[in-house]
């Protein structure tokens, strides 16, 4: 097995409700060290940036300003094989098809506002990390 770091991000619709400290103890309890961690408003710019990958498809815009409208957490998350650790803690991205005990399961509101984003690969994660933290912000 592998020691992985992903990056993960707890939602404006859970900031909102104030479940960072429930969601960070599922993510915990399933083996995943928080090893960077910040509280951060996206502008609408951070928030195109980040979701460029997703710029030509019909819910871009919504989905931007979704993840402008209130504080996310942006944090990384180390652990044997993180990236689909933290993807099977967080649930399938409809919360209606998650698993009973995941975070989107226990906490979403809805597709979009599901309460957390997680890398989706492994490459991703690299990417999406360094958007959001230096290399020292990052304390194993």
């Amino acid at each position: 097995m592998a020691i992985e770091r992903t990056l993960s991000i707890i939602k404006p619709d859970a900031t909102r409700r104030n479940l960072t400290g429930k969601i960070n103890a599922l993510f915990e309890a399933g083996g995943l060290r928080i090893v960077a961690q910040r509280r951060i408003q996206l502008s609408r710019a951070q928030a195109e940036a980040f979701y460029a990958a997703h710029s030509a498809r019909p819910f871009f815009g919504s989905l931007c300003a979704f993840m402008t409208s209130g504080p996310v957490v942006v944090q990384v998350l180390e652990g044997e094989n993180a990236v689909a650790r933290n993807r099977e803690i967080m649930g399938a991205t409809d919360p209606a098809k998650a698993a009973d005990g995941t975070v989107r399961k226990q906490f979403a509101e809805s597709i979009e506002a599901n309460s957390a984003h997680g890398s989706d690969s492994l490459d991703n994660a690299k990417i999406e990390i360094a958007f959001f933290f230096a290399g020292v912000d990052i304390v194993g």
